[in-house]
């Protein structure tokens, strides 16, 4: 496992920019960890990034030719690419959970918390860390954009990618949330089992979230992923004339601003950080 480099024990001073310093530091090493993994671990990336690949491409490629294009409005493969985007982000984002968890019964976080930064900290530099390597494998499948018939828009793919941070984000926060209440890494991978096909069913990626049931709806309004799924969605709308996006988040009949949906998603994921910051502080 390659380790981060934390500041020495004895060397913060207290207050002002010193501790701010000594702070950044710290998480810097943490997301260096992180890429410092991700560059050295090529065979487990291309195989994060398998599964959403046979979907687009075998899947999509297979149902673009029964499914009329008039239904959605833009051509299957098209419709079904931002939830291959949310597919490939939220492997690597729950990844930083279970890692958490392993840290933790190995002994290698006890040897995190002996440096001179706070938890939350080291917590920010986890999340950070994740959320980076999630849109960077996200970023890898994004290159494959006009196999499926979309522009090489700079301004599309810096959507795109900016759509991705902001739910790797969110992600990431929500599976460390659930990873500082559990002391196994059994449990977490039962809990996400249980509840991670059924988030992604209902998130629109697959088929319009109006072809649903009432209560089927009333649960995507709640859904990280739907509303992930959706911002992706409306951000290639807005470079593509013909980038139709009905059956997506929908309150009262009408979409809602595309700020405000993505303001929500960035505020369920600094709660849920803010959340684990504070379970995390607490004396093990």
């Amino acid at each position: 496992m390659t380790t981060a480099t934390l500041p020495v024990p004895g060397t913060a001073r207290s207050g002002g920019p010193s501790r701010t310093r000594h702070e950044l530091r710290a998480v810097h090493a943490l997301v260096h960890r992180d890429l410092l993994r991700l560059a050295g671990q090529p065979v487990h990336t291309a195989l994060t990034l398998l599964h959403p690949l046979l979907y687009l491409f075998v899947l999509g490629g297979g149902l673009a030719t029964l499914i009329p294009e008039a239904s959605l409005g833009v051509d299957y493969r098209i419709y079904l690419f931002p939830g291959m985007l949310m597919m490939t982000v939220q492997m690597p984002a729950i990844t930083v959970g279970v890692r958490l968890i392993t840290d933790r019964e190995s002994g290698y976080l006890r040897e995190l918390l002996m440096a001179p930064v706070s938890r939350s900290t080291l917590l920010l530099g986890n999340c950070l860390g994740g959320t980076l390597v999630a849109a960077v494998q996200g970023a890898l499948l994004l290159g494959l954009a006009g196999a499926v018939g979309l522009p090489y828009d700079p301004a599309l793919l810096l959507l795109l990618l900016g759509g991705m941070l902001l739910t790797s984000f969110t992600l990431t926060a929500l599976a460390l949330a659930l990873a500082v209440t559990l002391r196994r890494a059994e449990m977490f991978h039962m809990l996400l089992g249980l509840v991670m096909m059924p988030l992604l069913f209902l998130s629109g990626a697959f088929f319009p979230l109006g072809a649903m049931p009432g209560w089927a709806r009333v649960l995507a309004d709640i859904n990280p992923l739907a509303h992930g799924v959706d911002l992706l969605r409306r951000c290639i709308a807005l470079r593509v004339p013909d980038g139709a996006t009905a059956g997506g988040i929908e309150w009262g009949g009408r979409q809602p601003p595309l700020l405000l949906e993505a303001g929500l998603l960035f505020a369920a994921g600094a709660l849920a950080l803010g959340w684990a910051a504070h379970r995390f502080g607490r004396p093990e």
